[in-house]
């Protein structure tokens, strides 16, 4: 095989990025169950033990372009008559060009964002050892899924991992939006990173009810 300078290093820390995202666990860790997200939190991306198609973003009436961030969680709506997810992804930049791109993709915009859940991931178990199907964990589904679910975004939040130099950078000079999160590179590749109280605390502050100076009383979370 013949290297191709500049892409070796960016496809083998892609790779190590999905393995470690690969072992997170369903709930994003660090983000608590809330009365603003009582329902089932999904790891969606990256799935690693079965080869089916998975979840992806999209605009309305996209065919072909599609979002595929190295990481996504679902968070689904428990009322089918009220359906929606709020989403949050995981994005490896190994460059600035790469961050711009990424950012872009999630920027304020007037379109709606759509999640897609095919046919096939709904019907596999989302739990290791268990074999219940993710369509049964998600309480807005209430019959077994024929055709793919597709929900509109309610709230989106991102991390951005992002090299040291470009992490140090990127923090002295630029702010970041009120959807995005940024982390060194590290904590994405380290296996333990779920277990990082820095990153948990990181992803708390990603959740819709951080917002919130107070938060109503709702009904006890699933987790």
């Amino acid at each position: 095989m013949v290297a191709i300078p500049g892409h070796r290093p960016s496809i083998q820390l892609d790779h190590l990025v999905r393995q470690s995202l690969g072992q997170w666990p369903q709930r994003p860790p660090g983000l608590e169950p809330s009365a603003k997200q009582p329902g089932t939190w999904l790891r969606a991306r990256p799935d690693l033990e079965r080869k089916v198609t998975q979840p992806y973003l999209k605009l309305p009436g996209a065919q072909r372009l599609k979002t595929l961030p190295d990481g996504l969680y679902l968070h689904f709506s428990t009322q089918a008559a009220e359906p929606y997810v709020d989403i949050l992804c995981i994005e490896a930049c190994s460059t600035y060009q790469n961050l711009l791109d990424k950012r872009s993709r999630f920027a304020p915009s007037t379109s709606s964002l759509l999640a897609v859940c095919p046919v096939e991931w709904l019907l596999q178990p989302g739990i290791p050892g268990n074999n219940i199907p993710r369509w049964r964990l998600i309480r807005m589904v209430k019959k077994e899924p024929r055709e793919p679910l597709i929900l509109p975004v309610r709230d989106a939040r991102v991390l951005f991992g992002l090299k040291p130099q470009q992490f140090r950078g990127f923090m002295a000079s630029q702010t970041a939006q009120a959807h995005e999160f940024f982390c060194p590179m590290e904590a994405l590749t380290d296996l333990d990173g779920p277990r990082n109280p820095a990153l948990r605390a990181l992803l708390a502050r990603a959740s819709a009810a951080s917002n919130f100076m107070d938060m109503a009383e709702g009904p006890r979370a699933l987790r």
